[in-house]
């Protein structure tokens, strides 16, 4: 499962890792976004120790969402160093992701 991030843990979970961070913004009533769910809790078994795959409910954590311009969901943005280096809008086939994952290791 991928890790469930808020606005108090978004700096050190995200922001701060020494590995880049694929962060999934979605929420609860959103179709699209329950199609991305498995697919990011696959790349997170398939990239445990490589890269960190976490989720920010927007309707509960609307701080980063806000900041980083999230305006649909599911916007999955890919971090590394602090900084966003990769952004997918709307639900992509599980390869998308993997690539913008694979561009940063």
């Amino acid at each position: 499962m991928a890790i469930e991030v808020t606005d108090a843990t978004f700096d050190e979970m995200v922001l701060k890792s020494d590995k880049p961070v694929m962060v999934d913004f979605w929420a609860a009533w959103c179709g699209p976004c329950r199609m991305v769910a498995p697919i990011m809790d696959q790349l997170t078994t398939e990239y445990a120790g490589k890269a960190v795959i976490v989720k920010v409910d927007v309707d509960a954590n609307q701080k980063f969402a806000a900041e980083y311009g999230v305006r649909n969901i599911p916007t999955v943005l890919v971090f590394k160093n602090g900084e966003v280096v990769e952004k997918q809008v709307g639900v992509a086939p599980k390869a998308t992701y993997s690539q913008k994952i694979d561009a940063h290791l």
